[in-house]
This record gives C-alpha cells, sequence and structure tokens, in this order.
C-alpha cells in the first residue's frame, strides 16, 4: 500500500490548481478532466510526462509517499483492525511534514477514508502528536472531493507511479515512462528511503515490526 501527500503553500495553491488546469487545456482536455495513475495511456501520455515536470518545475510543490508492506501484518497482536492500521500509517506519513511554528490544512480524498469519526480522530491525534490541544497549528483535517482539487489530483499521480515502482510492473510503457520521468528528475530511485528531511521527493518504506519473543 502506498500513501502520499503533496503539499504547497495556501498562498500558492490557487496559481498551482490553474497552472495544472492550463496544462490539461493546453493538451486539449477539459480543465476538469480529473488526472488519475489509472489513465495514464499512450495517447496521454505528453500530458502526464508535462505534469509530472511541472511539479518538479514549481519550488513549492512537494510530495512524500509511505511505502507499506502488508506482509506479516498480525492487527491481533496490537489490538487493532485493517482500519485503524490504515490510520496509523496516514498517521505517520503526514506527522513528519508538521512544523510547529507553520499552519496547516489537511484534504483527505474521500475515497480514502473509512468514516468521519476517524478523519476526527486523525485530527486529534496528529495535533496531540505536536501538542497543539487547541488545534491552532493543524486548523482542520477533512475529507474533500478529489476531482475538485488539483494538488489532489497530481498527488495521485505521483502515488501511482510509486506503487508501480515498487510492485516492479512493467506492462504499460506509457506508465513505465512517467515512472522514468519521476526518477530522472528526482535522482531517486523510489524503490527506497530518501533522507528524513528530503522536500521535494520524500519516500519511506514501512515494514511490520517483529515481536521480541520472535
Amino acid at each position: 500500500m502506498v500513501l502520499g501527500a503533496v503539499w504547497c503553500l495556501t498562498e500558492r495553491a490557487r496559481a498551482i490548481a490553474v497552472r495544472i488546469r492550463e496544462i490539461k487545456q493546453q493538451h486539449r482536455v477539459a480543465k476538469d478532466y480529473e488526472i488519475k495513475w489509472e489513465r495514464v495511456s499512450p495517447a496521454k501520455l505528453q500530458l502526464y510526462l508535462d505534469l509530472v515536470d511541472y511539479f518538479f518545475d514549481e519550488e513549492e510543490l512537494h510530495f512524500r509517499a509511505y511505502v507499506a508492506s502488508k506482509e506479516g501484518l498480525r492487527h491481533e497482536d496490537f489490538a487493532q483492525d485493517h482500519d485503524v492500521w490504515y490510520f496509523k500509517m496516514y498517521f505517520h506519513m503526514l506527522a513528519l511534514l508538521l512544523d510547529p511554528a507553520s499552519r496547516y490544512r489537511i484534504y483527505l480524498d474521500i475515497k480514502d477514508t473509512r468514516s468521519a469519526a476517524k478523519v476526527a480522530k486523525l485530527h486529534d491525534v496528529l495535533c496531540n502528536n505536536i501538542y497543539d490541544f487547541e488545534h491552532k497549528i493543524i486548523e482542520c483535517v477533512q475529507t474533500v472531493e478529489s476531482r475538485q482539487v488539483e494538488e489532489i489530483q497530481m498527488a495521485d499521480l505521483l502515488i501511482g507511479a510509486v506503487s508501480y515502482a515498487n510492485r516492479k510492473l512493467g506492462t504499460s510503457p506509457a506508465k513505465l515512462a512517467v515512472v522514468d520521468r519521476i526518477r530522472s528528475r528526482s535522482r531517486y530511485s523510489l524503490l527506497t528511503n530518501t533522507l528524513m528531511r528530503e522536500q521535494k521527493v520524500n519516500i519511506f518504506h514501512w515494514t511490520p515490526r517483529r515481536l521480541s519473543n520472535e
């Protein structure tokens, strides 16, 4: 499983969204066309390559991916179910990005969430982790429709590429081309951890910890 986030300054969010829509229109697709990894194809390849290039050229866009292995999960040993584990992974993916000197609004793709109660719990846990008990640093954590937010669509594209690389798939030449462009621009294989403080493309691989009696 790969979770990921794209982040930028609030004051740049609108301009970035407008530029992404312009790139779509340059390729003769509607500005409300939803960017999705699953839509990468030979016919749309240049569109997706241009979007990748824009991500790397725009200094205010950043990406973090959290690659979590599902092999060897033993939820019963940690008093959790799969949904709880899923949100733990979301917490760890986001926690590294938070600076107590800044303010944040976190928007989750609605398809990636399980319930409003768990989203509220995620907000509380993230805040408590940085002693933000009054929710002044993390102002909100809420779900949105990805088709309405270009930055979330960009995240879907980058998450899909990281997943494709780590699953070692090769059935789509177009998707391989996108993966290769990201590797070339980032200078990372996407298969190993980056430095913890890497800002442009930050990747961490999580594996289940072994119990001490093993």
